[in-house]
C-alpha cells in the first residue's frame, strides 16, 4: 500500500514498501519539462537534465555517477514535455547513502562553466544522433504538424542552435524557477521501512531551499481542429514512415480511458484489429501500432506505419478504413472484456521491479489528479461500455480533422494531393470489419489459485531434474508477484549458419508462435491476451529459444500453449511468407540505423569464416530462398525436447511444473542431430579495418578483438574490465565524453558465445572528430592494458557489476532467460547462484592478465560507418 505525505516545505514524498529484492528505487521527478521553456529556452530542461550529475557544492565532476556505481547502483535520467525525472537504484543497504546522492544533485547542483561548456557539446551529439534516426524524424514531423502553437510542437532536446546559446546564468534562471520543493515529487520503492525514509528525507529534502514557487507556467493551447494538417517530407530513405493522428483531450479528461482502450483495440499486439487487417490479411506494411498520448495538455490519437514506400497511399487507405469501422462497429464484448483484464495485468506487471513502482507512483503524483487518479482511471476502465468505445471513435476519429505525417523516398509518390485523395476514398466507401476473431479454444476465466501458506512463500531454491527426454527442467519459486516466466532454449542459433541458410534462425523464431498444427496465428494471440501475457520466440548468436511470461493463475493454460508452440508449430505458407517479406524489408533498411549497421561490419571484420561473421537477420539471397520445408527441417533437427532446457520461474509450484512438463516434453519425438561441430577461428594476424560510406550527421566507430567462451572462467574478469571501461562513472564515460565531449554514446561491451566471442568499445561521433575519437579509445585501451587499475576503481567496477546484477534479476523472465540459458550452455548453475561471489574475488592483477591476453593491436578489428 502506497503512503502519501508532504513536508513543511512543499515537497511531496509517495511511497511503498517492497521486500521481494534487497534493492531500493528513489526517483525525483520536477514538474517541468521541455514545454515550460520560453521561446529563448528551448532544450533547457533537457540539459538539466544532462547537468544534475555533473557536480555539486560537495561532489566534484564525475564524483555523482562514480559513487552511485561504487554503491552498485545505477543512476539516470529522462527529459519530456511536462517532467524531467532524476532515478537512481541501488542495493537496500546503501540506500541511505543512493537518497543523498539523489538529493544532493536535484537541491546543490553546481553549474561549473567549463562542465556546462562540454555538456552542450555532448547534447549536439545527442542531436546529431538523434537526426540520423529517420523515425525520430517522422516522430518530430508529426508533433511539429500537429500542435500549431502549444510547446508540444518542438522538440525536446532543443535545435544546436539554441543548445549553444545557453549561459550559465540561463541555466541557473531554468533552475531556480522549476526546482523548488513544491515543484517536486519525491518516488521511493523497495526494501525500506517508513520510519527510516521519514527521517532520511526530513535530513536530505527539508528546510528552506531559498527558491519560493513562482506556480505554473502559462502555455499557449492550440485551436480545435478546423481541417485537415497534411505534411510529406521526401528524403534519402529505405522505409515509409506514416502517421495517421486525430486531436484528443489531456489526461485529466473522462474520455481517456475509453481512448486508451480504443488504441488497445485498434493497434496494440498481434490480435489488434490494425494489425489483422493491414499487417496480416492485406500484407501493405512491416509494422503498425496506435496509441492514445495524453499528456498534461490536450494531446494525440496516433496510428503510425512503417511500410514498402510503394505501398504508402494504399496502406493509408486500408488504415483509415479500419478507423471508420470503429465508428460504425461494436467492438465484441469478449474482446473488451479481454483487454480489461490486460490493462489490470499491467499494473501487476510494473510491480515486479522497485523502479517500475517507482515510476508509476511518481507519474500519478505527477498527474494533476494526484496519486488518486490511478484508482479513478481503473474503475473507468472496469466500467467501459462497447458505446463507449464507439462513441469516442465518432468523436474523435474524424477524417476530416486528420493530421498526416509522412517520411518516404521520392519513390513513394506520396503527395498532398494522393493523402486527401487516399482518406477521402476511406470515408465514402464502407469501413473495413477486420477478420473474425476465431473461437476460443478455453474459457477465458481460470480458477484462482489457492493462497500460498506463509511458511511456502519465501523462494526456493533451484530445483533441476533431467526428464526421460533428455529434456533438463530447472524451476525457482518466486511468489512475491502472482506471475510467472518460461524460457526452453536450444543450442543452435547463428553459430548453426552458413552463407546459404544464414536467417533461418530469425525466421524460425519469428513463425514459431504465427500457428500451430491446431491453433490458428489469430488464435495464439487472442489466449495470450487472455492469459494476460505474450509467448515469443528470439534467435540469437548460439541458440534459439522460445518464452512466455502470464500471470500465476493462467499457469496450467498458459504452459499447455507454450508446449504447443513448442512442439506443433505448423509453418504455414502463408505464415512464412509473410514473415520472410517483413525480414527482407528489414535486411533492405539495414542503411536507416547506422549503429548496427557498423556492429554488423564489425563482425565480418573480425571474423572471415566462423558463423559470427553473419547478421542475425540474414542476407536478402539466403533469405528468399527460406521456405516451410526448411523450417520444418530446423525445428525437428535442433529443437525436439531432448535438446531442450526448460526453466519456469515465479508464483508456480514445482509438483505442477513437473507434472506438466513431463506430459509435454517426457518422450524425444526422433529426427533430433548431433550437436553441431563448429571450429572456432583464429584471430587476425594483422589489423584489420573496414569502412562503409554512409551520408549521416555522425560516424559510427565498433573497435575490438576476439575474447572469451561462455565456458571460459575468465570472462567473469573481462566483464569487470569492462565495467571499468564504461558505465557513467566509468573512463570511456568521464574521459571520452565527460571531459572531451566527443560523444553522446560511448561503451564497452564483450559478446560471449561457444566459441571465442569479442570484446569491442564503441562510439558515435561527429565525422571531424573520428581521428580524435580513435586515438582515445586506443589511449584507453592501451591504459588498462599496461598500468594495474586503483583499488578504489576496482572497487567501483566490481560493486556496480553486482550490484546491477541483482537490479537486473528483479523480474521472473530475466531469472529463467539466465537460468535457461546457462544450462543449456553447460555454464551450469555456478553463474546464477554464485556470480556475486566470482566477481568479489577479481583482483587488478587479474584485470591486466586478461587486459594482456585480450587487447593486442597487432590483432585489432575496427569498422567505421558514416560520411
Amino acid at each position: 500500500m502506497a503512503i502519501r505525505y508532504a513536508l513543511p516545505n512543499g515537497l511531496t514524498v509517495v511511497f511503498e514498501e517492497q521486500h521481494a529484492a534487497k534493492v531500493a528505487a528513489f526517483q525525483v521527478w520536477v514538474k517541468a519539462g521541455s514545454a515550460d521553456e520560453r521561446p529563448d529556452q528551448a532544450g533547457l530542461a533537457h540539459l538539466h537534465e544532462h547537468m544534475l550529475f555533473k557536480g555539486t557544492e560537495r561532489r566534484g565532476p564525475g564524483e555523482i555517477a562514480r559513487d552511485i556505481e561504487a554503491h552498485g547502483g545505477e543512476i539516470n535520467a529522462w527529459t519530456s514535455f511536462d517532467q524531467t525525472v532524476y532515478h537512481i537504484v541501488i542495493a537496500s543497504q546503501f540506500a541511505r547513502t543512493g537518497l543523498d546522492i539523489l538529493g544532493d544533485a536535484v537541491r546543490r547542483s553546481a553549474f561549473d562553466k567549463d562542465e556546462l561548456a562540454r555538456e552542450i557539446e555532448v547534447v549536439c551529439e545527442e542531436i546529431k544522433r538523434s537526426s540520423d534516426s529517420p523515425s525520430r524524424r517522422a516522430s518530430r514531423a508529426l508533433f511539429a504538424t500537429a500542435f500549431q502553437t502549444h510547446p508540444y510542437r518542438l522538440p525536446v532536446i532543443g535545435t544546436e542552435e539554441s543548445v549553444r546559446s545557453f549561459t550559465r546564468e540561463k541555466v541557473l534562471e531554468f533552475y531556480h524557477r522549476h526546482y523548488t520543493p513544491r515543484n517536486l515529487v519525491l518516488s521511493v520503492a523497495g526494501d525500506l521501512r517508513e520510519s527510516e525514509l521519514r527521517e532520511w528525507v526530513e535530513e536530505i529534502f527539508g528546510g528552506d531551499w531559498g527558491r519560493p514557487y513562482a506556480g505554473p507556467v502559462e502555455r499557449p493551447r492550440d485551436a480545435a481542429p478546423t481541417g485537415r494538417r497534411i505534411h510529406v517530407q521526401t528524403e534519402d530513405v529505405k522505409e515509409a514512415y506514416l502517421h495517421l493522428s486525430f486531436a484528443i483531450p489531456e489526461l485529466e479528461h473522462p474520455d481517456v480511458p475509453a481512448l486508451d482502450m480504443l488504441a488497445m483495440v485498434m493497434g496494440q499486439g498481434e490480435s489488434s484489429w490494425l494489425v489483422r487487417e493491414v499487417k496480416h490479411r492485406q500484407h501493405l506494411v512491416n509494422d503498425i501500432h496506435a496509441s492514445a498520448y495524453t499528456p498534461k495538455d490536450p494531446g494525440i490519437f496516433s496510428v503510425g506505419l512503417t511500410l514498402p514506400p510503394a505501398q504508402a497511399t494504399k496502406a493509408l487507405t486500408q488504415t483509415a478504413r479500419v478507423l471508420e469501422a470503429l465508428r460504425t462497429t461494436l467492438v465484441p464484448e469478449e474482446e473488451l472484456r479481454t483487454l480489461k483484464s490486460a490493462v489490470e495485468a499491467e499494473s501487476v506487471y510494473r510491480k515486479e521491479t522497485v523502479q517500475g513502482t517507482a515510476r508509476n507512483l511518481g507519474s500519478y503524483q505527477t498527474s494533476p489528479g494526484g496519486l488518486e487518479s490511478e484508482a479513478r482511471y481503473m474503475e473507468h476502465i472496469r466500467g467501459l461500455t462497447l458505446e463507449d468505445l464507439r462513441r469516442v471513435a465518432q468523436k474523435y476519429l474524424r477524417l476530416e480533422h486528420a493530421v498526416v505525417t509522412a517520411l518516404v523516398p521520392p519513390s513513394a509518390e506520396l503527395t498532398e494531393a494522393s493523402v486527401n485523395a487516399a482518406l477521402d476514398e476511406a470515408a465514402k466507401s464502407p469501413g473495413i470489419t477486420p477478420p473474425e476473431r476465431a473461437s476460443r479454444p478455453v474459457p477465458p476465466d481460470a480458477p484462482a489459485r489457492p493462497a500460498r501458506s506463509t511458511a511456502a512463500s519465501a523462494r526456493s531454491e533451484v530445483y533441476q531434474e533431467k526428464l526421460p527426454s533428455g529434456a533438463t527442467l530447472v524451476v525457482r519459486v518466486e511468489p512475491h508477484v502472482p506471475l510467472f516466466s518460461m524460457r526452453a532454449a536450444f543450442t543452435g542459433g547463428l553459430r548453426y549458419e552458413t552463407s546459404e541458410d544464414n536467417g533461418i534462425t530469425t525466421l524460425v523464431s519469428r513463425t514459431l508462435t504465427r500457428g500451430t498444427t491446431t491453433l490458428s496465428a489469430d488464435e495464439i494471440s487472442q489466449l495470450s491476451d487472455i492469459y494476460a501475457g505474450n509467448v515469443s520466440a528470439q534467435g540469437g548468436r548460439n541458440s534459439v529459444s522460445l518464452k512466455a511470461d502470464f500471470l500465476s493463475r493462467y499457469f496450467e493454460p498458459g504452459f499447455r500453449l507454450f508446449a504447443d508452440c513448442l512442439l506443433n508449430p505448423a509453418f504455414r505458407e502463408e505464415e512464412v511468407a509473410r514473415e520472410r517479406s517483413l525480414l527482407l524489408q528489414d535486411i533492405l533498411t539495414r542503411e536507416d540505423k547506422p549503429s548496427s549497421l557498423a556492429f554488423e561490419l564489425f563482425a565480418r571484420t573480425l571474423y572471415r569464416e566462423h558463423p559470427y561473421r553473419l547478421p542475425l537477420t540474414g542476407e536478402k539471397a539466403s533469405v528468399e530462398k527460406l521456405g516451410p520445408d526448411q523450417l520444418r527441417a530446423y525445428h525437428r533437427q535442433h529443437m525436439d525436447p531432448s535438446q531442450m532446457t526448460l526453466s519456469v520461474v515465479g508464483d508456480v509450484r514445482v509438483e505442477e511444473v513437473r507434472a506438466l512438463a513431463l506430459e509435454s516434453f517426457g518422450k524425444a519425438r526422433g529426427g533430433a542431430v548431433a550437436p553441431k561441430q563448429v571450429l572456432p577461428e583464429a584471430p587476425p594476424s594483422a589489423p584489420r579495418t573496414e569502412k562503409k560510406e554512409l551520408a549521416r550527421a555522425q560516424t559510427h566507430l565498433v573497435m575490438g578483438f576476439q575474447a572469451a567462451r561462455l565456458t571460459d572462467r575468465w570472462r567473469i574478469t573481462l566483464d569487470v574490465l569492462s565495467t571499468v571501461l564504461s558505465g557513467q562513472g566509468g573512463r570511456l564515460f568521464v574521459e571520452l565524453r565527460d571531459k572531451r565531449s566527443m560523444a553522446y554514446s560511448v561503451s564497452s561491451f564483450s559478446m560471449d558465445g561457444l566459441d571465442p566471442g569479442y570484446f569491442a568499445v564503441y562510439m558515435g561521433t561527429s565525422p571531424e572528430k573520428v581521428d580524435a575519437a580513435v586515438a582515445g579509445m586506443r589511449k584507453e585501451l592501451e591504459r588498462i592494458r599496461d598500468e594495474p587499475i586503483p583499488d578504489a576503481e576496482l572497487e567501483r567496477a566490481k560493486q556496480h557489476i553486482i550490484g546491477s546484477y541483482e537490479i537486473d534479476l528483479q523480474r521472473n523472465s530475466a531469472r529463467a532467460t539466465l537460468l535457461a540459458l546457462d544450462t543449456c550452455y553447460g555454464v551450469g548453475l555456478d553463474n546464477f547462484l554464485h556470480y556475486s561471489e566470482h566477481v568479489a574475488k577479481v583482483t587488478a592483477a587479474d584485470v591486466q592478465e586478461v587486459a594482456r591476453r585480450v587487447i593486442d593491436f597487432d590483432r585489432v578489428a575496427m569498422a567505421v560507418v558514416g560520411p
